[in-house]
């Protein structure tokens, strides 16, 4: 199904070569590609073009509008409660993105369009667990509620196990890993950031290898630490500063400046 479109397996054996055209493409942070090859004349087709372009929004802070507009599209084409399920899901994550960049304040609707979601698409799919994941995501960095984060990225972790999405897997060992390393919990942070990384590269997905290097080089010491920075901040420059989250992350310190 479409909404799976911003999880998956990456190019497997059993992918087609449009998705795995489609695949390689996006894992290069070239969504504006990858989405010219999909024609939006079914639901499946424009929920999985829009995940495409809401994914590159958050990566690149741009092409807000072409995402509205794919988003509106895969709306008008969604007719059962799945696809309905699916549209509402990305209509809440473009939302969450625009708010964690500082674009726009779309908090309440990025909340109420994935209730929306969970209304229309039932427990034990794979589209609940990335509804579960990005309902963490709003709690960890909207709502910066930890305990309600932690919660849902356990119930994702489940249902990525379940279903076989290790990219999605990788997105939630990352996030607990995360959580644990806030509370200095750092044998559990490093393995879970280290599972991360390792599902990020035998997928190939190369747009997600640099922050999952840094973030495993948060819960590390020297001289790995910056080793890991160093190797995100040449995968960063390759990819042409993709994400542009983490250029603040892989500044160098400046010249003089007190470490710790």
């Amino acid at each position: 199904m479409a909404h799976t479109a911003m999880s998956g397996n990456g190019t497997t054996a059993g992918d087609d070569p449009l998705q795995t055209a489609v695949w390689r493409l996006r894992s290069r942070a070239c969504w504006a590609d990858a989405a010219a090859l999909l024609q939006p004349g079914t639901a499946d087709a424009a929920l999985q073009r829009a995940a495409l372009l809401v994914e590159r929004c958050l990566y690149t802070e741009q092409g807000w509008e072409e995402a509205e507009d794919a988003l509106r599209t895969a709306e008008a084409l969604a007719h059962t409660d799945d696809e309905r399920g699916a549209a509402a899901c990305e209509r809440g994550y473009l939302a969450y993105a625009a708010t964690l960049l500082g674009v726009r304040d779309r908090a309440d609707e990025a909340r109420a369009a994935l209730g929306r979601t969970a209304a229309l698409i039932p427990p034990g799919t794979a589209g609940r667990a990335l509804l579960d994941f990005r309902r963490g995501l709003v709690a960890q960095n909207l709502a910066d509620a930890p305990q309600a984060a932690r919660a849902a990225f356990r119930r994702a972790h489940a249902g990525a196990t379940a279903h076989g999405d290790l990219l999605l897997l990788s997105f939630t060992w990352r996030h607990l890993a995360g959580l644990a390393l806030r509370e200095g919990e750092l044998a559990e942070a490093r393995h879970g950031f280290a599972e991360s990384l390792r599902i990020r590269e035998e997928l190939g997905y190369l747009v997600g290898t640099a922050p999952a290097l840094v973030s495993l080089a948060d819960a590390e010491a020297e001289p790995e630490a910056s080793r890991l920075r160093e190797e995100a901040r040449r995968l960063f420059q390759l990819l042409g500063g993709v994400p542009t989250w983490l250029a603040r992350q892989l500044a160098p310190p400046a010249t003089g400046a007190a470490t710790a």
